[in-house]
């Protein structure tokens, strides 16, 4: 059987659907990815086939117009089996060539995409996607998204069955050939995945000038970069706050395995961070590096129960000095660590998507020979 999936990104840092297409291509399906080519994006080489399509738009109404167009006719001539859509601004292009071509479609929802804060604030783009779901939803029948919270809402509200893959890591450890972080001496703290509107990255900032004996490295890119820069460059912290841009995931071991401490802070800004269960934590807990974390419900249901690491809805500077200093000072919960490495792993979560693959072969061969 061949699946196509298709992303709106450029492939290099979405760990969760090379998960996806890595696992399906282990389990005998042909798999194609389809996403977005920039012009820096870093040349790729995967197990399964991969397409990017350059587009002229980057962001805005117009891209994705531009790129839900140019995908539905892709798809169109495709010879894909099944269609595998990736977030809600994938989906309308996938629905509709599913449709024509009478192929099953199966779709990731790795967030709630009206409630994502460059989304939500915004009443007329909120209202586009939330009628786009209202469109198409109800009419799902193989779905699964990142966490259970997020799963409910859309089950109660549309009636559908969305199941639960959470993004974890492997079980195995990923190898490098040394740490990617020069310490200076100094204890680290780490900040890994989107640089956007949200997610706290501005209250660590000001609490570095509490902090001499720390520094803090931001690992990713995104909208406020530039701003985060400017902000850093106006408090003289430009030798204490370190910012890498985009690594490709297969390097980001190297980075995480150099902390002390983990930084997932979220402000609530919709529904869509609220319930956020972040791949970061993830990363963190396989490097066995405590979480500072916000007290958010998916989150607690992690960093709580396995105790390895401190949640907070206090983001004050000089109460978060405090707090990173004490975490730096407990001694690591080694138990708590050792008992999330063994339960949170891919190879668990991926068992739900696989069983959904299978479920959705008879009518992938049914709708093949009509």
């Amino acid at each position: 059987m061949k699946i196509t999936a298709s992303v709106t990104n450029d492939l290099v840092t979405d760990q969760r659907v090379h998960k996806v297409c890595t696992t399906l291509s282990q389990n005998g399906y042909d798999v194609k990815l389809v996403g977005r080519k920039f012009r820096d994006s870093k040349a790729l080489q995967r197990a399964y086939r991969i397409d990017r399509m350059r587009l002229l738009f980057k962001r805005s109404a117009f891209f994705y117009a531009e790129y839900n167009i140019r995908l539905f006719f892709y798809l169109l001539f495709d010879k894909a089996d099944i269609y595998l859509s990736n977030d809600t601004d994938s989906l309308p292009a996938n629905y509709l060539a599913a449709k024509i071509r009478r192929k099953p479609l199966v779709f990731d929802a790795h967030e709630m995409f009206p409630e994502v804060p460059e989304v939500t604030q915004r009443k007329l783009v909120k209202a586009v996607w939330t009628k786009i779901e209202d469109w198409i939803f109800p009419h799902l029948k193989n779905t699964y998204t990142v966490c259970q919270s997020i799963a409910d809402i859309y089950n109660r509200k549309y009636g559908i069955n969305m199941q639960v893959v959470r993004n974890i890591p492997p079980a195995e450890q990923t190898t490098y050939t040394q740490p990617a972080i020069d310490t200076q001496g100094k204890k680290i703290l780490l900040y890994q995945g989107a640089v956007n509107v949200g997610r706290g990255i501005e209250w660590v900032i000001d609490t570095m000038p509490y902090l001499d004996d720390f520094l803090f490295y931001v690992v990713g890119d995104g909208d406020v970069l530039s701003d985060l820069k400017e902000k850093v460059n106006r408090q003289n912290l430009n030798d204490r706050v370190i910012f890498t841009g985009r690594i490709p995931f297969e390097e980001l071991p190297a980075y995480t395995a150099c902390a002390n401490i983990g930084i997932n802070l979220l402000e609530n800004k919709g529904l869509n961070y609220y319930y956020a269960l972040p791949n970061r934590i993830f990363d963190y807990i396989r490097k066995n590096i405590p979480v500072l974390a916000t007290d958010f419900p998916e989150i607690r249901r992690i960093v709580a129960h396995y105790s390895i690491g401190t949640l907070v809805d206090n983001y004050e500077p000089k109460f978060l000095a405090a707090t990173i200093r004490q975490m730096a000072n407990e001694e690591k919960n080694t138990k708590g660590f050792e008992a999330a490495n063994a339960e949170l792993s891919w190879e668990n979560e991926s068992e739900t998507l696989l069983k959904i693959m299978q479920e959705t072969l008879p009518e992938a061969v049914s709708k093949e020979r009509k």
